[in-house]
């Protein structure tokens, strides 16, 4: 049996601990992920999605608990390591893109993979190659002002994946289009995510995408409280 990609366990998270203001956010979330599944994750705003994926993004640290990706424990790594995986193993999108504006489409997608230690011409060839599969190729050069809202979503996700991750994290990365948009846009993700076969665990409220994926998991008190196909 293949080692899962993600594990999280006993995953704490508290702000301001201590303090009049404490917020327990996480209270041992565990979840696991295997490779090429795509997981739903559905809570309501509020609840510690987003506090959940930057910990499995290695974008935070948990006050407790484990992160694993691809069997390698990350939570015990200094920080230049940890910085290394989640720029090699990882890619994250966001609800707002999040793309740098004076940029052009193609840029944006190169400019990670150039601090990954990649090549200018491969990171050219990469870059067009995920434009191409998302529709967007004939945009290359526009900067992002100039690209419709699902145009500018498309390219955030070939920034995701230009550097081969292995897990992919989205936070409600259909959440700002319209239905009509939101559909097509998500449509494109899971093809690009059935195509790599990599893992992938995204935040949405939309229970009609997260149906579409192989599982569906809640947080609920900041515990992963079920799980199932069924919504």
């Amino acid at each position: 049996m293949s080692e899962p990609m993600l594990i999280l366990d006993g995953i704490e998270k508290t702000y301001n601990p201590g303090k009049p203001g404490e917020v327990r956010v996480l209270r041992g979330a565990a979840l696991q992920l295997e490779p090429g599944e795509v997981v739903a994750l559905v809570a309501p705003s509020g609840a510690g999605k987003s506090t959940l994926l930057h910990i499995a993004g290695l974008l935070d640290t948990p006050d407790r608990g484990s992160v694993k990706i691809g069997g390698v424990e990350m939570t015990q790594l200094p920080d230049r390591a940890r910085t290394a995986a989640r720029r090699a193993d990882v890619g994250f999108i966001y609800q707002f893109h999040h793309l740098l504006p004076e940029f052009s489409a193609l840029e944006n997608i190169v400019l990670p993979q150039l601090a990954n230690g990649v090549a200018r011409k491969a990171a050219d060839a990469r870059a067009m190659d995920l434009l191409t599969r998302v529709g967007v190729a004939a945009r290359a050069d526009h900067r992002p002002a100039a690209l419709s809202g699902g145009e500018q979503q498309r390219v955030a996700f070939c920034r995701a994946l230009a550097n081969g991750p292995k897990l992919l994290l989205a936070d409600e990365p259909t959440g700002n289009l319209d239905p009509g948009t939101s559909d097509q846009v998500f449509a494109v993700l899971m093809d690009l995510v059935r195509h790599t076969g990599l893992s992938a665990l995204i935040a949405t409220h939309n229970l009609a995408l997260a149906a579409r994926m192989d599982r569906v998991v809640r947080l609920d008190g900041g515990r992963i409280v079920s799980s199932g196909k069924s919504l």
